[in-house]
């Protein structure tokens, strides 16, 4: 499976917003954007003003740096979010969002999106009392997500358990004690923190 290996700080340090790839470790002075808020490399303190291509092509990665996803699968699910009714850009980010990984991030079950994904790999969650181990998935509303019995008396998850302070957004449900999610409703526009102008990513790919 194809995934980036490199030092996650640099993207966000490159994008010059926070996209929360490093768990907790954001939320304190510890993070690389607060202490170095300019972009990597020899060359990142200069000033240099972006052409139109330039603002869209770095929405369109900050946008698939957020949420974990390569290009070629981004590519498709813009194509997907293109032949829905309604809007493009909405109707991309409500795909990205019902990623099985990203649920998982979203349920509190694990401190990022690429801990999610490495959780979901090694198979410690079921969809629906089957097992499933695909980051991918995309997950439909009444779709149940748990914790496999074996790996509830892992430390990991009873630490979860313990210290779960997850907030998880209105189009799920969450049930820590039991180490249970639910997909009650379709993602909203709303739901999702991160400062995105989907517009410029439409007119990225309009070309």
């Amino acid at each position: 499976m194809a995934r980036y290996t490199g030092p996650v700080c640099r993207l966000c340090r490159r994008e010059g917003t926070k996209l929360y790839l490093k768990g907790d470790r954001c939320y304190t002075d510890k993070c690389a954007l607060s202490r170095r808020n300019y972009a990597p490399g020899q060359h990142g303190q200069r000033r240099t003003k972006l052409t139109n291509h330039g603002v869209q092509l770095r929405e369109k990665q900050k946008v698939r740096r957020y949420y974990g996803v390569l290009e070629g699968q981004f590519n498709k699910y813009y194509d997907m979010a293109s032949k829905q009714q309604g809007v493009t850009g909405e109707n991309f980010l409500k795909i990205l969002e019902r990623r099985f990984d990203n649920i998982v991030f979203r349920l509190g079950l694990a401190t990022s999106r690429a801990e999610a994904r490495q959780l979901v790999v090694h198979g410690h969650f079921k969809i629906n009392g089957k097992k499933a181990d695909i980051p991918s998935m995309l997950l439909n509303v009444g779709d149940v997500i748990e914790v496999v019995e074996k790996s509830r008396a892992s430390a990991k998850f009873k630490a979860l358990v313990e210290n779960h302070k997850a907030t998880a957004p209105q189009w799920l449900s969450v049930d820590a004690e039991n180490l249970q999610g639910k997909v009650i409703a379709e993602p909203s526009r709303e739901d999702i923190e991160l400062p995105i102008e989907e517009h410029l990513i439409v007119e990225w790919y309009s070309k």
